[in-house]
């Protein structure tokens, strides 16, 4: 049977990368508007119905309540910064939950090593940079989130790697907020880093369990 295109196999995902290259282009007079607000909910938001619909299993229903929060997250940052971290705070709990669900049986010392380097430096680096205590504590958890991902059964130049491009764009924030860097060097690059993780997270687990059912 021929390969079926994106859009007959996976409109979820299209529909996704719809909404993330529109909501990045938006003309300025759109920015900051109802309608910006909801295409970048959108944009994450379609994966969670993508992620319910290509598995069955609990661990795809954690998912898809992992990319909710972090579209709910999205939306709740252009309202309140203190919320919108705390929602993304609730969702890297989560993901913690469903990376130790599925941690990897065989690790190595170095393996070990790189997850307490970023369980370590990720909230030290996030605290240098944005001079905030409550950064900080929200880059605890991004902090153990990123080191569960790595520590995974799930391919780590995927998830792990989507896990890095997430904190990275955190980094971008966090550097405008202490004002480390200022807003025109940050701006172009971090939604498009933060999408990108959270699809390269949603993509590499799905596959991962696709792969299990039918191994």
């Amino acid at each position: 049977m021929p390969r079926r295109t994106l859009i007959e196999d996976r409109p979820w995902l299209l529909a996704s990368l719809t909404a993330s290259i529109t909501f990045y282009f938006l003309p300025e007079p759109w920015i900051g508007s109802v309608y910006a607000m909801v295409l970048k909910g959108l944009s994450v938001g379609f994966l969670v119905p993508y992620a319910l619909v290509r598995h069955h299993s609990l661990d795809a229903k954690l998912l898809a309540i992992i990319m909710a929060f972090g579209a709910a997250g999205d939306v709740g940052m252009e309202l309140d910064t203190i919320v919108g971290g705390a929602i993304f705070f609730i969702g890297h709990l989560i993901a913690i939950g469903l990376y130790w669900r599925n941690r990897r049986t065989n690790v190595t010392g170095s393996q070990r090593a790189a997850a307490l380097t970023m369980l370590v430096m990720v909230p030290t680096i996030s605290w240098f940079l944005s001079g905030d205590a409550g950064v900080g504590i929200y880059a605890i958890g991004l902090g153990a989130m990123a080191a569960s991902a790595w520590l995974s059964r799930f391919g780590r130049y995927h998830v792990g790697a989507g896990a890095m491009l997430f904190i990275v764009s955190d980094w971008l924030i966090f550097a405008r907020m202490g004002g480390a860097l200022p807003e025109s060097a940050t701006s172009w690059l971090i939604w498009p880093l933060y999408y990108a993780g959270q699809f390269m997270i949603c993509t590499g687990i799905i596959q991962g369990l696709r792969r299990d059912h039918r191994a």
